[in-house]
């Protein structure tokens, strides 16, 4: 399976970001011919505040332009597409999640996930986020499968937190995908070695697909790190977008996946509860 990870400099202009995120598939499956298709966090809508992002947040269905559009792009393209994360609303609840949308060749939908872990901290630039101010956390560890390969979801501030990861592997997860917006402050210091010890401790491919660049946060600009990833089970990078919106592919080869569990069997040496 080849699988590609898309970088974006999504900004608080929804029309223009669907539009950017059509242009960036259209080109990546030209010159790349991927099977699987990753975009980043909350791609149609970055920055605004807690009214914009009632604004831009959909119903997940067709009434969602966000979720018609990863359904046309995997129908059109013939592929399949992890659509990252869309704010999505929940009327039942009146609440706002941070949501994935999964869609396979023929757009059908195959998975959503909710954002478990909701990103409430004050960075070290000293900018405070409180992502549970605007979004409901999701319950629910969530698997799929992406024709020949198992696929576990996360989102972003998740990629911290390794229980989930090995909780996914448990559930026969051979490929993590891991849309982020990672901030600059903390990106620069953690991302790629968070995304390598992911990879290293549950001996799955990695596929992280990040936003870059600024974005506008009320009356100041906040920064995105990018450096959108794809990690082997051995804890390599196979494949890095440098800074700016793009993309990269590489083929997830599960022989590759086999001969490192077979030869390093830690899943089978692993005494701890839980």
């Amino acid at each position: 399976m080849r699988v590609t990870v898309i970088q974006m400099n999504s900004r608080d202009d929804k029309a223009a970001n669907l539009a950017a995120a059509e242009a960036l598939v259209g080109a990546a499956v030209r010159e790349d011919r991927p099977d699987l298709v990753v975009l980043p966090e909350v791609w149609p809508l970055m920055g605004g505040d807690a009214a914009a992002k009632r604004a831009a947040a959909e119903p997940l269905g067709e009434e969602g332009a966000a979720w018609r559009l990863l359904r046309d792009l995997a129908r059109g393209h013939r592929i399949l597409i992890h659509g990252g994360s869309l704010l999505e609303r929940d009327p039942a609840v009146d609440r706002l999640y941070n949501t994935t949308v999964v869609f396979d060749r023929e757009g059908r939908e195959l998975a959503r996930y909710r954002k478990i872990h909701l990103f409430d901290i004050t960075a070290p630039d000293g900018r405070e986020y409180r992502e549970s101010a605007t979004f409901g956390r999701g319950r629910e560890v969530v698997t799929y499968t992406a024709e020949d390969v198992r696929v576990g979801c996360s989102i972003c501030y998740d990629l911290r937190f390794g229980e989930l990861y090995r909780a996914l592997a448990a559930l026969g997860a051979q490929l993590l995908a891991v849309p982020a917006a990672f901030t600059l402050s903390t990106g620069k210091d953690h991302w790629e070695v968070l995304l390598r010890a992911r990879a290293i401790e549950t001996q799955c491919w990695v596929a992280a697909a990040a936003q870059w660049g600024p974005h506008p946060a009320g009356r100041e600009e906040r920064w995105c790190y990018g450096h959108s990833l794809i990690v082997d089970p051995w804890g390599s990078v196979v494949a890095r977008v440098s800074d700016g919106p793009g993309f990269a592919t590489a083929r997830i080869d599960l022989a590759r996946l086999a001969k490192v569990r077979r030869d390093l069997p830690v899943a089978e040496h692993r005494v701890l509860a839980g």
